[in-house]
């Protein structure tokens, strides 16, 4: 089966085609500032999970995964959450999960597909809410940053892997990036006692 393009009109936010979840970052990690709440409210996750079951039948990673990447790399749903939420849903008849090879691969049924008709404007809501939270942390100077790190990532890798292991400019290439996460250190720890955009230390 064919990958999906849905990206649930997320993509004019992630323009940049790049977002942080394939460094390593997650959704309000340590030391991030969260300016709103967590990105699903209680009981939502649950609509999302059927929503990508909707699409084509997934194991419990698999939808992990495939909600960071339409989140653009922002939000991850921790397994604590995405598995209580499976099985609640195979209790309550909206799935079933099947062996497959070791793994057990949920699908939807005809409950959970009516389910999702049923909740449709309440679905409709938390994507607009979402879209919301999204624009807040991928947009302005957060996008550009995003934008610029993309850059540094397509230059720096796409080079390297053309010019292999031993080239010289590898090494030269390290030493620039050694230097530029320096720099950034220092600047954020020059700006630590920045007041917050719309604050004031008064």
């Amino acid at each position: 089966m064919g990958k999906c393009r849905d990206d649930w009109g997320l993509s004019d936010i992630f323009a940049a085609g790049f977002g942080p979840g394939g460094f390593g970052f997650q959704w309000g990690g340590p030391g991030a500032r969260r300016r709103r709440g967590p990105m699903f409210e209680a009981g939502e996750v649950k609509f999302v999970i059927l929503r990508l079951l909707k699409e084509k039948p997934r194991h419990g990673y698999e939808i992990i995964k495939a909600l960071e990447e339409r989140m653009g790399g922002h939000y991850t749903p921790s397994a604590g959450t995405v598995y209580p939420t499976l099985q609640l849903l195979e209790d309550q008849g909206l799935v079933r999960g099947v062996e497959t090879d070791g793994r057990r691969v949920y699908h939807i049924t005809s409950q959970g597909e009516a389910f999702l008709d049923e909740n449709r404007d309440v679905i409709d809501d938390m994507m607009d809410r979402v879209r919301d939270t999204l624009r807040d942390v991928a947009g302005g100077q957060m996008g550009e940053l995003h934008a610029a790190f993309a850059r540094l990532a397509a230059t720096t890798y796409k080079r390297a892997w053309r010019r292999g292991p031993d080239h010289p400019s590898i090494r030269r290439a390290v030493e620039i990036l050694r230097r530029a996460a320096d720099e950034i250190d220092r600047e954020w720890e020059r700006s630590e006692g920045d007041p917050e955009p719309g604050r004031s230390n008064a």
